[in-house]
């Protein structure tokens, strides 16, 4: 695949998932609503919030495909992976005031998304690898069954 072709997916990955950031922030308003009610939301916050998720939504699909660069070695299609989504969660936080831009709160998030974003990647990893030994596994008895 070319670098021509690889933004191309990214974009056709990002417009396909982007749409479920908007429908996970009003579903979240939602439950606000239910939970709290009585919570007063401008439509600058609303429209921030939507943009905001869309726009994550948006990478989040499209930088799947860093992990999918053949010619890449895995701790850097990782660090860009991670790199991307850091700076686009850590940005929509601070613009939609999620959280503070403070020295520490940023500490704080960078450990927090750091470990979720281990956690995810190990949990992932670990279930492809066994998927990838229950698949050989079975080419292999099939490669016997098929030689005897």
């Amino acid at each position: 695949m070319s670098g021509k072709a690889y933004v191309i997916e990214f974009l056709k990955r990002g417009l396909m998932f982007g749409g479920f950031g908007p429908i996970v922030t009003g579903i979240v308003f939602f439950i606000i609503d239910l939970s709290v009610g009585g919570i007063s939301i401008s439509g600058t916050d609303v429209l921030l919030a939507v943009i905001s998720t869309y726009l994550l939504a948006f990478i989040h699909a499209g930088a799947s495909i860093f992990n999918q660069i053949e010619h890449w070695p895995i701790a850097k299609s990782l660090g860009i992976h991670f790199s991307t989504l850091f700076v686009a969660y850590s940005l929509c936080y601070i613009a939609n005031s999620w959280i503070p831009f403070e020295p520490l709160v940023l500490l704080i998030f960078f450990g927090a998304f750091t470990l979720t974003y281990l956690i995810i990647w190990l949990s992932v990893y670990l279930a492809v690898r066994g998927v990838r030994r229950t698949f050989n596994a079975q080419l292999e008895v099939s490669s016997t069954a098929d030689n005897a």
